[in-house]
């Protein structure tokens, strides 16, 4: 075996450039593998993270059935059980509940519909940041008062300004029409061009009577430590309520649009990998061919003398993974650095393309992960197509017959 492995070395650089541009493209490949994917991967965190923070919450617990089909009647009480429960699991580090309701919105002779979440700014500043979101005024600082903080489109739709008195009309949880009058304090922007033209935040004691909610609450957003250890939390904690009307779902379900943007936008990223990996795999096949082929007058003789098919269709195969463990090892070592300096120095987007990312509501930057599953899955990846690559010239050697070979011009 020894001598073997010796032979596929030896024969690698026999014709050195040929070895050396193939070498090149694994190179390229593997190093374009771990920069694309490490990007990827390190800008989806960010973003996910940015939306968990925003507003959605990591985890959110709910009505049975209420994420499915939203209802002003698919409500629950904050009970001192449920309080212990999210109180009792370590890595939970801020809840805050919510109320969500439908209503008009009035202004002189304007009105709207608007999407209504009752909020409690003191619980709010451990689970979301969508407070610091303000454009223009202030949030209110109680859940109870009369104050109201809209979209920036809404109140540009409404032709209202911030002091202006408004009106909301909207059903209640009994069944009456409930209507409350609030001033304008401020306005926010999320980002999202639909939610800035159909959102309105009041206290969530406010929200509670003017949709007759008293004491209930539609979701409780919850904020944990790591994101990596939420798959842990969210048993843990449907553990510990143990109430089958009571759901418990991680962000990805809450925000199921989201998450396949994400995905959609992962497959495309990793189909264009495949398609690099697929033409350096011809690159490899037709150097590995042609080395096999401009040595069928050799292989005759070394055939002839008694040595076995299998070791020469083995010495073939060993030159093909020296050749690409090399390239990787090389291009993995290139993506890790780059990926570092991008760690390091995120990439920022201004102008336009700035704009644009948070027009959909993403963070106008790119940064980078070096996560070991990048490496094993590009290596694998590469590694597994060259030797697939390498199947066909090792077939035409192990089907060469000695007298063939020697006789082949």
């Amino acid at each position: 075996m020894k001598l073997l492995v010796k032979l596929a070395w030896r024969n690698i650089w026999r014709n050195k450039r040929r070895s050396v541009l193939t070498l090149i493209a694994i190179v390229f490949a593997a190093f374009a593998s771990v920069v694309m994917r490490g990007i990827q991967e390190g800008t989806y965190e960010l973003n996910i993270k940015n939306a968990v923070n925003m507003f959605s919450g990591y985890l959110q617990i709910q009505k049975t059935g209420y994420q499915e089909n939203p209802s002003l009647n698919k409500n629950f009480i904050l009970s001192d059980d449920i309080k212990n429960a999210i109180s009792s699991v370590d890595g939970i580090i801020g809840y805050a509940p919510r109320v969500y309701a439908d209503g008009l919105i009035s202004y002189k002779d304007n009105s709207l519909g608007t999407a209504i979440f009752g909020v409690d700014p003191a619980q709010e500043i451990n689970t979301s940041n969508f407070m610091n979101r303000i454009n223009k005024g202030k949030f209110f600082n109680t859940s109870d008062g009369y104050e109201i903080v809209l979209g920036t489109k809404l109140l540009e739709n409404l032709k209202a300004e911030i002091g202006d008195d408004i009106v909301i009309l909207a059903q209640g949880f009994d069944g009456s029409l409930g209507n409350l009058k609030f001033k304008i304090v401020g306005t926010i922007k999320m980002g999202l061009a639909q939610f800035d033209a159909s959102s309105a935040f009041i206290g969530l004691e406010t929200a509670q009577e003017l949709a007759a909610m008293y004491g209930r609450i539609h979701a409780i957003a919850i904020k944990v430590d790591d994101i990596n250890s939420l798959e842990r939390i969210v048993g843990k904690l449907a553990n510990k309520i143990d109430d089958e009307n009571i759901a418990v779902l991680p962000w990805d379900e809450v925000m199921a649009d989201f998450k396949q943007s994400i995905e959609l936008d992962n497959v495309s990223g990793i189909f264009m990998l495949l398609i690099l990996i697929v033409i350096v795999a011809f690159g490899i096949l037709n150097t590995v061919l042609m080395s096999v082929t401009e040595r069928f007058n050799e292989f005759g003789v070394i055939l002839s003398i008694g040595m076995p098919q299998l070791k020469l269709v083995l010495v073939v195969l060993l030159e093909t993974i020296f050749l690409t463990l090399i390239g990787i090892i090389i291009g993995n070592i290139i993506g890790w650095i780059i990926n570092y300096i991008i760690i390091l120095n995120p990439i920022e987007f201004s102008g336009e393309l700035g704009k644009i990312y948070e027009e959909y509501g993403f963070l106008p930057r790119m940064e980078a992960v070096n996560y070991p599953s990048i490496f094993i899955n590009t290596t694998l990846t590469i590694l597994i197509v060259s030797i697939i690559s390498s199947l066909y010239p090792a077939y035409k050697t192990f089907k060469l017959e000695p007298l063939k070979g020697i006789r082949y011009t």
